[in-house]
């Protein structure tokens, strides 16, 4: 148990630099296509992806897939708070109820995947019994 939530915390840390993906091409947007700063920024989301994609492939050697890809749709929470703190974007309350769909969603898809894990192990243990 202990293994997973150390790799569960991996998986968010992972999400979280990941979302400064979105910092990058943002800001860098606000430069001249192909000046250096445009470069700059971007360059830096290249290598946010490069990182995202070897660190994505090792969490999922440890956590199942549906997990995983759920809890990737915290970058739009991520996504409002860099939008307000960085770029002093409103927070609605829309915003604040789409992101709390978003969280909700995570937690019934993990607590769901859970609970499936937790009856296939309870099915292996009856099948070693008989």
């Amino acid at each position: 148990m202990k293994e997973k939530i150390k790799w569960f915390v991996i998986l968010h840390i992972i999400i979280l630099v990941y979302s400064l993906n979105s910092i990058c091409s943002k800001t860098a947007a606000q430069y001249e296509f192909l000046s250096p700063k445009w470069i700059f920024f971007y360059a830096i989301v290249v290598c946010i992806l490069g990182f995202y994609a070897i660190a994505w492939q090792q969490v999922l050697k440890h956590l199942p897939l549906i997990t995983t890809y759920a809890n990737k749709a915290v970058t739009t929470l991520w996504g409002l708070v860099w939008g307000f703190v960085i770029f002093h974007e409103g927070i609605t309350i829309q915003k604040v109820i789409g992101a709390a769909v978003v969280i909700l969603g995570v937690y019934l898809v993990v607590s769901g995947d859970e609970d499936s894990s937790a009856t296939k192990e309870d099915s292996k243990e009856d099948g070693n019994n008989a």
